[in-house]
């Protein structure tokens, strides 16, 4: 049986050279498990990125999910198709509003290409929504100081979930150096 892994999956406007996806890297390969790490650039289209996701869970390799705002909403939607835990990091509980209000130009923090983000592609946000989810799954963690999503709506839909909700931060979440032990300790590695 193939080692475990964990799929990093970015937020919007994001990339795999985001601080919290090069930190949990670097973290992992400091304990000797840097293979474990995997994490692709998600395309701005929601069917893409799950295509993408997809692709990687078909490699039938035994893996946890770990995702930061819309990729924290992926990864919810992948873990209830595929029976995975996941962690969720400031989670965009309603990607599909959300995301429907930022229809336009956009360019990547990172690599600095513009991307428009459509109508079509808010509307395909939906598909991917998740009402009700498996408690037993899930390791939810918010800030209440971000400033994009009300980190309560996380709260209530991930109820019965394993959360640490932590005083102030920011969209960034501020801490998740402090937590990087809880989340490798979750994900198995």
């Amino acid at each position: 049986m193939a080692a475990p892994r964990l799929l990093y999956l970015h937020g919007f406007c994001s990339s795999p050279a985001s601080w919290k996806a090069r930190l949990l890297h670097e973290r992992l390969a400091a304990i000797g498990q840097a293979e474990a790490f995997v994490c692709p650039f998600l395309p701005p289209v929601p069917r893409r990125a799950i295509a993408e996701a997809e692709a990687l869970l078909a490699e039938d390799v035994p893996t946890t999910l770990v995702g930061s705002s819309l990729g924290a909403y992926y990864a919810t939607w992948l873990a209830e198709k595929y029976a995975l835990r996941a962690v969720l990091i400031n989670p965009a509980v309603s990607a599909p509003v959300l995301l429907g209000g930022l229809v336009g130009r956009h360019v990547n923090f990172h690599t600095g290409e513009p991307f428009e983000f459509t109508r079509e592609h808010a509307e395909q946000l939906a598909a991917f929504a998740v009402p009700r989810v498996s408690p037993a799954r899930y390791l939810l963690l918010v800030e209440t100081g971000d400033e994009v999503l009300d980190y309560r709506l996380a709260v209530e839909h991930y109820a019965g979930c394993r959360q640490i909700v932590l005083a102030g931060g920011d969209h960034s979440f501020t801490r998740f150096p402090d937590l990087l032990p809880q989340i490798i300790e979750f994900c198995g590695l």
